[in-house]
């Protein structure tokens, strides 16, 4: 985890945005244990009518992405069917279950997101990222040459989605069990340039408390 002391740390520059291509990983894949029983999915839960994840895919569908992957396991055909006619690419993960780094693996795997300059890792369950807040990634990334890590924080405290340039993929790629990139961005020697997006950097759903605090309503 980087602070405002870092020596690699950054704050968004102003130089010419260099036009560095960016796809964006969507992470759909988990099994959503804090929803306790009765089978309840917090990505099928309704905001503004429709299902979390579809919400999600059409905030990313909406940014200047190049392109969007959805990587699925848990529950894949209604998570499938409530993303259905978007014009995105789904990738099962057979191994959800192994944890974060195997969803992760699998979207960074996928032939739209390889040739990428950056992937942006984004949460399903973050139901306050909306596409402005996507597009001030992006263009923060595209101003770095496609050569730092960009992260979402709130108040200097590192949050959600993060954009990993193409040099760590391998390291990602690497990765095993429930964990996400946090330890491969402490260990870089690349810049890491803070995003503040507000309160939605650190806004996720875990529980159903959590999912009409948000304003959403628990569905299937």
């Amino acid at each position: 985890m980087q602070t405002e002391g870092d020596p690699h740390h950054r704050a968004p520059t102003k130089l010419p945005n260099t036009g560095a291509s960016v796809a964006i990983v969507i992470l759909a894949a988990g099994k959503a244990s804090r929803m306790g029983g009765g089978g309840k999915h917090k990505l099928l839960a309704e905001f503004d009518g429709l299902p979390l994840v579809r919400r999600s895919a059409l905030t990313a569908l909406g940014s200047d992405a190049a392109s969007v992957v959805v990587v699925t396991g848990h529950r894949r055909r209604d998570i499938e069917t409530a993303l259905g006619g978007l014009a995105l690419t789904l990738v099962d993960n057979p191994d959800y279950a192994d944890g974060m780094a195997s969803s992760l693996a699998a979207g960074l795997s996928s032939k739209h997101a390889d040739g990428a300059d950056g992937i942006l890792v984004m949460l399903a369950d973050m139901p306050g990222i909306s596409t402005a807040h996507l597009d001030r990634l992006i263009s923060a990334f595209g101003h770095a040459g496609g050569k730092a890590v960009v992260r979402a924080v709130s108040r200097a405290k590192p949050g959600n989605p993060v954009i990993l340039p193409r040099s760590l993929h391998d390291s990602v790629r690497r990765l095993e069990g429930d964990v996400g990139a946090r330890g491969i961005i402490a260990a870089c020697d690349l810049p890491v340039l803070d995003v503040d997006i507000g309160d939605a950097a650190h806004l996720d759903v875990d529980t159903p408390d959590d999912l009409l605090a948000a304003g959403g309503a628990v569905k299937s």
